[in-house]
């Protein structure tokens, strides 16, 4: 297998001409994001360049506190992240969501990386990375699904007020709205599965491959992350609105439905 060809700053700075394309795109269409197209490539530019840096220290340096150090930035970031995206939830759908994430994302790496793999979990080279995808997957799973389900709720909100009115339960009106956000949130993850190996290559096989790595090593550790990432999206998302869903009502079967005491 040949080695890496390891880019210099001419060759890295090429790409960023395509994003001239994007800018004309967005000018041609009147999309008014150009601003923001610019600070997202700046901001994940410097984010990664940083995030490169402190790896390359911990991966020469290894220690348990520096891979633990480095999850719980993680996580925290994520739950951050999925709670600004949907803000209003009361107090206790914020701590369901907060627990979803860490708990699902932390079942799943460490059976993935000493289970699977194989390997210590203190293991910088294999844990990180592998936390990144499970968890960053894990986030925009239960983003969308958190979104789809406070939408269908606030849209229906008459029908659920008659359906309270003639005596249907809160978790029997809430259930479908549920299921429907599950079935939502995974929906991406299940058509990305469809189209590998056939209409793309995902990033994990692909930087194995460039990185030297036979095929056939990059599509088991694919095949197997894939359903890891299927898995905490689908164990994150239906924690997240089944148990998240109790706090929307109260002792009398009220439906709270106000950004302040329930969304």
């Amino acid at each position: 297998m040949n080695h890496i060809i390891v880019l210099n700053l001419w060759q890295f700075g090429m790409v960023y001409l395509l994003l001239l394309i994007v800018l004309a795109v967005m000018k041609r269409c009147q999309i008014s994001q150009s601003k923001l197209l610019i600070v997202a490539s700046v901001r994940m530019t410097v984010q990664l360049v940083l995030a490169g840096l402190v790896l390359t220290y911990i991966f020469k340096n290894p220690h348990p506190v520096f891979v633990l150090l480095y999850l719980a930035s993680m996580t925290a970031m994520a739950i951050h992240t999925t709670l600004s995206r949907n803000k209003g939830l009361n107090r206790r759908f914020q701590c369901i969501v907060g627990g979803s994430l860490l708990l699902t994302g932390l079942t799943i790496i460490v059976f993935f990386i000493c289970g699977v793999v194989g390997v210590s979990f203190w293991n910088p080279q294999y844990t990180i990375p592998i936390s990144g995808m499970v968890m960053g997957n894990a986030m925009t799973g239960v983003s969308l699904g958190l979104k789809t389900f406070r939408q269908s709720v606030l849209s229906q909100k008459t029908k659920i007020d008659t359906l309270l009115y003639i005596g249907a339960t809160p978790h029997s009106i809430l259930t479908p709205f549920v299921n429907q956000a599950i079935e939502t949130a995974l929906l991406p993850t299940l058509n990305s599965m469809l189209g590998m190996g056939i209409i793309s290559l995902p990033g994990m096989m692909t930087g194995q491959i460039l990185s030297g790595t036979l095929p056939t090593t990059a599509i088991l550790y694919q095949i197997a992350i894939m359903i890891a990432i299927t898995t905490v999206v689908c164990l994150a998302v239906f924690c997240t609105l089944f148990f998240g869903c109790k706090t929307l009502y109260n002792k009398q079967n009220q439906i709270l439905f106000t950004d302040h005491d329930a969304l």
